[in-house]
């Protein structure tokens, strides 16, 4: 039986695994790890009987395993994930989904090389990772959906030495190549994990000219990748905080499982470490297996507790009202998937009713209430 602590399990919905799950209205969507599963759209009306309403297939050496829904228009994205079949490419196929249970196809934004990873989407902007040519590496890249059926590229950001076909030197012969992973808007700022290479924080209130502010690079001294920056909505205790997770995969050498950084980024061009997140009591040493720590946490939540998908751990609850001293509240530890030695929480969200959906690489989606 699952370990829980202020949680309760509503529901389960028995699926192929995936990357993210997404709730818009009463409908949630599921956008899965491995084809031919590509797209799951769910009734959760009731949130004790979940409907399957749609799904959608993708081509082998493909996945769309990333998923948003806003203002009647999903957005799942394209991506090299094996050895690929030819007439198919890379990018960000855009759905009319104003009737859930009939989406209709209006358009795909197509990249060159190995498509789109992650994005954020405010139902007009959608900020992308993307492969694009001449560049090494993904870069963050906005498109303008405006009209859904013709997504416009307005602009898009590098780090300078990954505009390969611009001449520019390549400095990291000896390190990871960098990627975009990650980029999240708020106001007029975009806030972009890039893997090994850190975060960097943008200035986008010219959408055609993202600026730099500032940058923080932990790795190689801290060996995982930089998932997510997730910034939190109100001040805590007077300061403006980013909480950042590391994800526990692509180790540069052995070490303990990966955890979550909390940023004061009051001084915007200075962001400076103030704490960190991470699950009491578990400490496997430096011989833990991937997938043991942290993935990412929740990119909606109410107040100050955040949802993460802490892979092996489950749903882990974290409390950042005192930033210096975040605390954990609550957990659901779900059963491994049968055929898995142990669960891969993958991603989690909420919806409006406070029901958290949380999704195994492997297999399956639990709906999760809780009282804190």
């Amino acid at each position: 039986m699952p370990n829980a602590k202020n949680t309760k399990l509503v529901s389960h919905i028995d699926c192929a695994g995936g990357g993210q799950v997404w709730v818009d209205g009463t409908t949630l969507y599921i956008g899965h790890m491995r084809a031919p599963a590509g797209t799951t759209i769910v009734d959760i009306a009731d949130p004790k009987n979940p409907r399957v309403l749609a799904r959608l297939e993708l081509p082998p050496g493909w996945h769309s395993h990333k998923v948003r829904v806003k203002n009647g228009i999903m957005i799942v994205n394209h991506e090299v994930d094996g050895k690929v079949v030819p007439d198919f490419r890379g990018g960000l196929a855009i759905y009319d989904v104003s009737k859930p249970s009939e989406p209709r196809r209006i358009a795909k934004w197509e990249t060159e090389g190995v498509g789109v990873h992650r994005y954020d989407f405010d139902g007009r902007y959608a900020y992308v990772s993307a492969s694009k040519k001449g560049f090494i590496g993904n870069i963050p890249v906005i498109l303008d959906l405006k009209d859904p059926a013709k997504p416009v590229e307005v602009g898009h950001w590098w780090i300078p030495g990954q505009w390969e076909a611009g001449g520019e030197a390549y400095p990291w012969h000896d390190f990871v190549e960098p990627k975009c992973h990650h980029p999240l808007r708020y106001g007029d700022r975009l806030y972009v994990s890039y893997w090994h290479h850190g975060f960097f924080i943008l200035d986008i209130s010219d959408l055609s000219k993202p600026k730099l502010i500032s940058e923080n690079r932990r790795s190689p001294a801290f060996p995982h990748p930089t998932h997510t920056c997730l910034v939190m909505p109100e001040p805590l205790k007077g300061r403006k905080i980013m909480v950042v997770a590391d994800e526990d995969v692509a180790k540069l050498r052995p070490c303990p499982p990966a955890f979550s950084w909390v940023f004061d980024i009051t001084d915007e061009t200075l962001p400076t470490p103030i704490a960190t997140i991470n699950v009491p009591g578990i400490d496997p040493g430096a011989n833990a297996p991937n997938m043991t720590g942290c993935h990412q946490p929740s990119e909606r939540f109410t107040g100050t507790v955040i949802p993460f998908a802490w892979f092996a751990q489950g749903l882990r609850l974290f409390d950042v009202a005192d930033p210096f001293a975040p605390r954990e509240v609550g957990f659901y530890e779900p059963d491994a998937p049968k055929g898995a030695e142990r669960a891969s929480s993958n991603d989690v969200t909420m919806d409006e009713r406070g029901l958290i959906y949380l999704i195994d690489r492997i297999r399956g989606v639990d709906v999760i209430e809780t009282n804190v």
